[in-house]
């Protein structure tokens, strides 16, 4: 009776393909996929639990047999008694006198960051973090560094030419017709860098002088904004209600929610 059950429950398994073997697209997408470079999707406790590889007993091994530190070999000669005991494995003539920092084994490699598709150039993005959170800006080119060049332009919603992160914007549907060969080979990684201040001895003067000036922004990187802020608004123009679009802040209402919305 309980043979003729487990081979009726077999048949009917094997007719819903229970029993089939994995397809090939199965085997072109693992369940912990490579997320960026050295990142995966699930850590290795997550993996194992996942496996169930926890509940798993380890498999018996045979102990290997642990080394002999010391031998005895035969020594020639009458008064040489005959046997010595000696090391197995020579020591080492030489050992450093400092001690040389060894490097942490790690998975994570330089390399190439992938953009997502949906970030072109010229995609009108939304900013989801610091000063400028909320403000729409068109995207210009990705930087070695893998951060987004992007501006607002400056003369429509005040956000100047900087760097964001990828993983703090919302690409959006609209795009603006620019030409990207006409953007600045300047603008890249060393434009952002900033210049390090020489420290000065502390006296006391300086606890009595109070806030600082604000240095004047360098007259190349002032060209460089309206030179870029012309390229972007001969091509906004063109299009009706995109300044204002631009212009506009990004917010939510009540009862929004974002991931049900289509930008």
């Amino acid at each position: 009776m309980y043979q003729t059950l487990t081979r009726n429950v077999h048949f009917r398994l094997e007719a819903t393909g229970f029993f089939a073997a994995r397809s090939s697209q199965d085997e072109k997408n693992p369940r912990n996929s490579l997320l960026a470079a050295g990142v995966y999707k699930y850590s290795r406790s997550q993996v194992i639990a996942k496996r169930n590889l926890h509940k798993r007993k380890p498999a018996g091994t045979v102990a290997a047999a642990s080394a002999v530190a010391n031998k005895t070999v035969e020594v020639k000669g009458a008064k040489n008694g005959k046997t010595r005991v000696i090391a197995t494995s020579k020591a080492p003539r030489f050992y450093a006198a400092e001690d040389v920092p060894v490097p942490n084994k790690h998975r994570k490699h330089a390399g190439t960051v992938k953009i997502r598709s949906s970030i072109v150039p010229g995609t009108v993005l939304i900013l989801l973090a610091g000063r400028y959170r909320g403000k729409r800006v068109v995207f210009l080119k990705q930087l070695k560094s893998g951060l987004l060049l992007v501006s607002g332009p400056f003369k429509i919603n005040g956000v100047p030419l900087k760097r964001v992160n990828q993983a703090y914007v919302i690409a959006t549907s609209t795009k603006v017709d620019i030409d990207v060969t006409k953007v600045d080979a300047q603008l890249d990684d060393a434009y952002f860098s900033r210049s390090k201040a020489v420290k000065k001895a502390a006296t006391e003067e300086a606890l009595f002088e109070g806030q600082k000036k604000k240095e004047p922004l360098a007259e190349n990187k002032v060209a460089l904004q309206k030179s870029t802020d012309k390229l972007i608004l001969d091509a906004v123009t063109k299009v009706e209600h995109l300044r204002q679009y631009l212009a506009a802040k990004f917010s939510l209402s009540k009862g929004q929610a974002p991931h049900a919305l289509k930008f």
